[in-house]
């Protein structure tokens, strides 16, 4: 049972303990509010730094000259389709004609009456590639059926023919047919297919028609080029064309250019995450006589140097083969409340006149002298990572600033809860020992006066 103080017997306040132990907290609660502080500033930090590194991707997304370009293609028919790796294409105009498409070797057997039940016998398939090549299907009386037979043929991945079972729709009364067909196209995969061969089988079965593999055939400027495939990669450098449709006599044009409105965009996002950056720091510092700068980042010097590095990275010079030249001729600039205003149009308008002069602005270029030339996206590189690279980074160093500033109060906490702590035991076995003297006194005083006729009292005596 716990002890308890200020009863009759000793006339202290009920709560004496709770009273000095509280007076002893007040250092402790004093700290806990400079931490809760503390810990603010942590998550405005921790904002601010989620915003500069939303801008360090698409720094990165856009660091080099190719990553940054966009490229577009425009057709002037439905013969082809076409797409570019923008790493590796150039901007050109192509006129392609497309003479003949690449087909596949094929086979079509005669009709049966029923595709499962009629019965075709024991026996094999076979067929020749133009290398000599010899390739069977051996056909066993469990599987002797059209649709066993397609079984066994597509259950079989090294053969290299697939096989669909097809009701011709003639309506005669024998509809059902095997179509074989090689996977690959092009004249060095044509197929010879010779008769089916089978044994006691209640109905004949052979190829009854059949189609040769060939190569596309296409004109590239006017000159007559063969394809093993109705897609090509390596006709036109970073582009793949799909051949559509065999038109001869009709000639399309395949135009590859800048895409200059994707290009666009892609800076826009880059000013939209510098702009949120720069928000950031003016929200902050935007303080009146109620701001309580001791939870806000206001004024930090932090939030200077970070403005000032932005500032001073927008109007950076960039060299270029025309001249010193800045982002901001590109159509970036300044506005009155701090932040970057982007004019699309301008941009695009300076891309469309010469596109390897916005090129070098924003992405710099290299020389056999010097090396790299920085441009506009390496310089925002080096800011984001003065900012974030760690240990000495603006922000990464102001992190951990605040981070040892709350592992000291979290020491001093501790230190102060232990000398509580022990205070609170001595201070309880005082007031026990006390309360036990007194209680003694009292005992003794009431035999006293029972002894004397009541007319003594030790305890007043003490007082």
């Amino acid at each position: 049972m716990g002890i308890a103080f200020g009863s009759i017997n000793s006339g202290l306040p009920k709560d004496i303990v709770k009273q000095i132990l509280e007076a002893e907290k007040v250092p402790l609660k004093k700290m806990e509010e400079r931490k809760d502080k503390i810990k603010s500033k942590q998550a405005l930090l921790s904002d601010l730094t989620q915003r500069v590194e939303k801008l360090r991707g698409a720094i990165y997304a856009n660091k080099s000259a190719r990553s940054f370009r966009e490229l577009m293609v425009n057709l002037s028919g439905d013969n082809i389709s076409a797409s570019v790796d923008k790493n590796l294409a150039e901007p050109g105009t192509y006129q392609i004609e497309v003479l003949q498409l690449a087909q596949k070797s094929s086979a079509i057997s005669n009709g049966v009456e029923d595709k499962d039940k009629t019965y075709l016998g024991v026996g094999y398939l076979e067929y020749e590639l133009p290398n000599g090549e010899t390739k069977s299907v051996y056909v066993d009386s469990d599987s002797s059926s059209l649709s066993g037979i397609a079984k066994l043929i597509n259950g079989d991945p090294e053969n290299g023919m697939h096989a669909n079972v097809v009701n011709s729709g003639d309506g005669s009364d024998e509809p059902w047919k095997l179509i074989i067909t090689l996977e690959e196209t092009g004249d060095d995969n044509k197929a010879t297919f010779p008769n089916l061969y089978f044994v006691d089988g209640e109905k004949d079965i052979w190829f009854d028609g059949h189609r040769d593999a060939q190569d596309a055939k296409i004109k590239l400027d006017g000159f007559e080029i063969e394809l093993p495939g109705n897609q090509s990669t390596e006709l036109i450098s970073g582009v793949t064309l799909d051949l559509k449709k065999a038109k001869p006599g009709e000639e399309i044009t395949l135009e590859i250019s800048e895409d200059t409105s994707k290009i666009a965009t892609k800076m826009e996002d880059i000013v939209t995450n510098i702009n949120d950056v720069i928000s950031f720091i003016k929200e902050q510092n935007t303080m009146d006589e109620t701001t309580d700068t001791s939870r806000t980042l206001g004024g930090d010097i932090t939030l200077q140097t970070l403005e000032s590095k932005i500032r001073s990275t927008i109007f950076q010079t960039v060299q270029t083969d025309w001249g010193p030249r800045r982002i901001g001729d590109l159509g970036l600039t300044f506005q009155r409340d701090g932040r970057v205003a982007f004019d699309a149009e301008k941009f695009k308008s300076a891309l469309d006149k010469n596109y390897e002069e916005v090129a070098q602005i924003v992405n710099g270029k290299y020389t056999k002298e010097n090396g790299k030339i920085k441009g506009f996206i390496d310089h925002l590189d080096d800011l984001q990572s003065t900012v974030l690279q760690r240990p000495s980074g603006t922000l990464t160093a102001r992190r951990s600033g605040l981070d040892s500033q709350i592992k000291q109060i979290d020491r001093r906490i501790q230190t102060r809860q232990r000398q509580i702590d022990k205070k609170e035991q001595v201070l309880k076995a005082k007031f026990a020992r006390l309360e036990e003297t007194i209680s003694r006194i009292k005992s003794q005083g009431a035999g006293l006066s029972g002894m004397s006729g009541g007319g003594f009292n030790p305890v007043q005596q003490l007082g």
